[in-house]
């Protein structure tokens, strides 16, 4: 099991907020995933949902995909490979 770090939130806030705590797990985790400060698969784990249910989250809020011109590369190599091997 992996450790874990718990963040105190006064439940005031949270009331204000008028958001639940696994609701607030979501908007962390959707807001770094847009900065770039989490991989979509840290993202969606912080967020506690699969990788499907977060990928539809981030399209609903109009977050596109991290890919560039490096993710492109890596998979004409990798797409190269697998058919010099078939």
């Amino acid at each position: 099991m992996s450790e874990s770090a718990v963040i105190e939130i006064p439940l005031h806030l949270l009331q204000a907020a008028r958001a639940t705590p696994e609701e607030l797990r979501v908007e962390l985790a959707v807001e770094l995933y847009r900065q770039r400060r989490l991989s979509i698969g840290h993202a969606r784990e912080l967020a506690n949902m699969s990788l499907w249910d977060f990928r539809q989250l981030l399209a609903a809020r109009h977050i596109a995909p991290h890919y560039d011109e490096a993710d492109l590369d890596a998979d004409l190599q990798t797409w190269a490979r697998l058919k010099l091997a078939s």
